[in-house]
C-alpha cells in the first residue's frame, strides 16, 4: 500500500523517514487558509484533513497523510510570520509566556473511505528573552516558515525555557500517533517507536527534559 505525505515541509519529510517506511511526498492541492470560526484545535485538524483529502482523486488507492501545526496562545491562533517584522512582533507576544503547539494529523484511505484523525498538544514556555535577542533571531531566515516564528529544533532553542509533551509533534509530526494510525491501515512499522521516544536521538531532542 502506497503512503503519500501531502506536504511540502522538509521537517515533516525528515520526521516521517524515522519510521523507515517507503513513502512519497506530494504537495497538497489546497491552501492553508485560516477560518475565523474554527477554534485552534479545529483549525489544526481541519487543515490536516484538507491536505490529505486534496490528493484523494489522484491517489485513490494510497494512504494519504496530512498534517498541520499552529500556535494557540490563550485561544488565539498564530501561524507563520509574513516577514521579519511580523516575526519580531510574534516573538514579543510569546516572550515569557506559555503557549500550546497544536499538530493535527489526518490519515485517509480513499478506496475504503476509512480515516484516522489525531490532535497533539505540546506546551512550550518561552524565556523572558531580551529585545536584542528577539531582534537578532528574527533577522535570520529560520523563523520565517515556522508557526510562532521560532524553530525549537534549531537556533530557536535558545528562546525556550521548557517543553512539555511530544517533541516530535512540536517539530511537526507526532510519530507515535502516526504509527498508530498506519497500523490501523495494516501498514507495518519496522522500527520500535517507543525506543525512539526513549532514546530521543533526533536533532536536539535531548536538550529538552523527557
Amino acid at each position: 500500500m502506497i503512503l503519500i505525505l501531502a506536504s511540502t515541509s522538509p521537517r515533516r519529510y525528515q520526521l516521517l523517514t524515522l519510521l523507515q517506511i517507503p513513502f512519497l511526498m506530494v504537495p497538497p492541492q489546497t491552501t492553508e487558509k485560516s477560518e475565523a470560526a474554527w477554534s485552534p484545535p479545529e483549525e489544526a485538524l481541519c487543515l490536516a484533513k484538507r491536505k490529505a483529502a486534496s490528493l484523494a482523486n489522484r491517489f485513490p488507492a494510497a494512504v494519504l497523510l496530512g498534517s498541520d501545526t499552529l500556535i494557540n496562545l490563550d485561544g488565539q491562533k498564530i501561524g507563520k510570520p509574513n516577514d521579519q517584522a511580523d516575526a519580531r512582533r510574534i516573538l514579543g507576544r510569546l516572550r515569557g509566556r506559555t503557549h500550546e503547539v497544536l499538530t493535527g494529523v489526518s490519515l485517509l484511505h480513499p478506496a475504503t473511505g476509512t480515516s484516522f484523525e489525531w490532535i497533539e498538544a505540546v506546551r512550550i514556555t518561552m524565556r523572558n528573552f531580551s529585545d536584542a535577542e528577539a531582534e537578532a533571531y528574527a533577522a535570520g531566515d529560520e523563523p520565517l516558515d515556522k508557526a510562532g516564528a521560532y524553530c525549537l529544533q534549531g537556533q530557536g532553542r535558545s528562546l525556550i525555557e521548557r517543553l512539555e509533551g511530544d517533541y516530535l509533534a512540536a517539530v511537526g509530526l507526532p510519530l507515535r500517533a502516526v504509527a498508530e494510525g498506519l497500523r490501523s491501515f495494516q501498514v507495518p512499522i519496522p522500527v520500535d517507536v517507543d525506543t525512539m521516544y526513549r532514546e530521543r536521538k533526533f536533532l536536539n531532542w535531548r536538550t529538552y527534559d523527557p
